[in-house]
Order: structure tokens, then C-alpha cells, then sequence
């Protein structure tokens, strides 16, 4: 997920609440002190949680001197670009260098320009502005998700119990609609996206903030390209929250519920790759279907396409690595 700082030099409270209420990652003040009398955030500031010209670096770029230098400190440390003549070139340049460039903007335009640039987006933006709603603004745009995570189309083979055993359902702070879920496997090559909670049921209400996920074995993805094994969540952890359309977005985890019972093996395929996942035998649990509507295990049978993501390589702790892992 994309950052979002605020400025606060000169000082203003206003701002500091919005940058607060509105879920910002951070803010550059200087000092710390009346940060903190207001709450909890990411401080920059020479008494603040990063130091600044010491753990982050601030670069006007003015002329090509400047965008050398610039390149050559985002190699090894992040970097605040301050661009007085708003050009989107620097950006493309320095974009193509790295994951460690913050961009200085102040409309919700440039913002929109600088987490798309390249396609790939600088790591976050620094809003240097007199305006809390443009804050806000900023904050909804990037934490509603960012567009183009590639979906397949996954074809049913083989659906049938397998027995008893433990499954997690991963309940967040925040509230999924039709068509959202996770994106879940039984290896860390290929996922299917289990829908969220969503939809009206005879015997169980709508819980929209969880995910029955699976089982405990499972991996989850979540966010940074990174996994994580179901039975590892814990209250407080971040989560990926992924739409039938390819979008994203954060979450936190509130709760994770292991409990013991009946379960389901569903495997597919896409172009000659197989997955598989289990999944609790049970009505509510549903998967995504293309048009973005949800179908219950229990009705699945071989020839029904849903949603899910292949991967290529395999991991380790996590993180993607490029070497020979089977899994099966």
C-alpha cells in the first residue's frame, strides 16, 4: 500500500487532526511534541520517530543535477522529492530507479498522477497543503485500493470432503461488499478468492467483515506481494482485501477464529496450472465467480470457473523467492 504524509511545517493543528482521523501513515513536523498530545502517528522530526537527513532525505529537484543525486540516494535510503516545477519526468525517472521516493504534492490531481506514474506509482506522497478536506481526499484515494492485480479464470475439477480439521475465519476492522474477499491457497503458487460474508442467508446473518478462509495450513495473501499462514493471524495484522475486478485494499485483522470442522478439497486449473484449496463444507462459505458473484462450495462441480491468482516461483517466510519449490 501506497504511503500518505502530511506536512505540518509551519504548525497546524487542523491538519494534524485530519491527518489522524483520515488514517494517514505519517507527518513531518518540527517538533514532535504537539503531534503526540493528539495521538499516535508516525512522527518525522529531529525528535521524532525518523530523523530527518538522517533516516529520510529531502531533495528539490531543480535541475538535472539534482535528479542525479536524487537517483543516486534512492538507491540506499527513501527519499522526499520536492518538485517546484510540478513535471512528471523526474518522477518516471526516479520511479524506474526504486522503491524509495515520496513525492511532494499538493492537489489531489498530482497525487493521482504520482501513484500512477509508470504504472507502478511512487511509494507514497507528502500533501503540502492548508486544506484538512484535501487530506482526506487523499488518505480515500489511496486507501481505496489500487487497480490491476491480475485475476485468472480458474476451472473446477474436483470438489469432495476430506474430513475434519481446523479452519480460520479472519474477521477485520473493516466492512467488504459483494464481490470482495481474500485471496486464498493450499500453495503459494496458485489462490482462489474466497468471498467475504456478505450475503443474506436463512440460517446465518451477514457477517460482511469476515472471511472464512480455510483451513489453518493455508496461505493468505497479504499485503507488499508478501503471504502469511492462516494459523499466524493475529488481532492487529494487515490483510489484503481483493475484488472480483482486480482492485485491492488494506485491513486490519480484529479478530481470528480457529475452530474445528467439516471440510472441503476443491481443486482447478488454469492453462495446464493446478491449485487447490480447503475449505469448510459449509453452504456461506462462496467463492467468486467472473461476473463478480459469489457461488457456495457446496454447489460447486467440475466445469465452474471462478476467481483466483497464479503465481509463479515459490516463497520463503512470505516473501517471493526465484528458485524450484514443489508443492503438492
Amino acid at each position: 500500500m501506497k504511503q500518505v504524509l502530511v506536512d505540518l511545517r509551519p504548525w497546524n493543528k487542523e491538519l494534524a487532526i485530519a491527518a489522524l482521523e483520515s488514517g494517514a501513515d505519517g507527518v513531518i513536523a518540527d517538533s514532535a511534541g504537539p503531534v503526540r498530545e493528539l495521538g499516535r502517528i508516525l512522527v518525522i522530526a529531529p525528535d521524532g520517530d525518523l530523523v530527518p537527513e538522517q533516516d529520510i532525505h529531502e531533495i528539490t529537484i531543480e535541475n538535472t543535477e539534482d535528479q542525479e543525486r536524487a537517483m543516486e540516494t534512492a538507491k540506499t535510503c527513501r527519499i522526499i522529492v520536492h518538485t517546484p516545477d510540478w513535471t512528471i519526468i523526474p518522477l518516471e525517472n526516479l520511479v524506474a530507479c526504486g522503491d524509495n521516493v515520496i513525492a511532494v504534492i499538493s492537489s489531489l490531481k498530482e497525487a493521482e498522477q504520482a501513484l500512477t506514474v509508470l504504472e507502478k506509482g511512487v511509494a507514497g506522497v507528502l500533501v503540502r497543503t492548508d486544506d484538512p478536506d484535501l487530506v482526506r481526499s487523499v488518505s480515500r484515494l489511496v486507501q481505496s485500493g489500487t487497480p490491476g492485480q491480475k485475476l485468472s479464470q480458474l476451472t473446477i475439477t474436483l470438489v469432495k470432503p476430506v474430513g475434519m480439521g481446523e479452519r480460520v475465519c479472519v474477521d477485520t476492522c473493516s466492512l467488504m461488499t459483494d464481490g470482495e474477499g481474500m485471496l486464498v491457497g493450499n500453495t503459494s503458487s496458485g489462490f482462489f478468492l474466497v468471498h467475504a460474508e456478505t450475503l443474506e442467508n436463512p440460517y446465518v446473518a451477514p457477517r460482511p467483515f469476515r472471511v472464512n478462509a480455510g483451513g489453518v495450513h493455508a496461505y493468505l495473501q497479504v499485503p507488499g506481494g508478501k503471504t502469511a499462514y492462516l494459523a499466524d493471524l493475529k488481532a492487529g495484522d494487515r490483510v489484503m482485501i481483493v475484488h472480483g475486478d482486480g482492485s485491492g485494499r488494506e485491513a486490519t485483522v480484529g479478530r481470528v477464529k480457529i475452530e474445528r470442522r467439516p471440510l472441503f478439497l476443491v481443486e482447478a486449473e488454469s492453462e495446464g496450472q493446478k491449485v487447490s484449496v480447503i475449505l469448510q463444507n459449509a453452504e456461506t462459505i462462496r467463492l467468486v465467480r467472473p461476473d463478480n458473484t459469489a457461488v457456495s462450495v457446496t454447489s460447486l462441480k467440475p466445469g465452474d470457473i471462478v476467481l483466483g491468482r497464479i503465481e509463479t516461483g515459490g516463497r520463503h517466510f512470505g516473501m517471493a523467492v526465484d528458485e524450484t519449490i514443489i508443492e503438492k
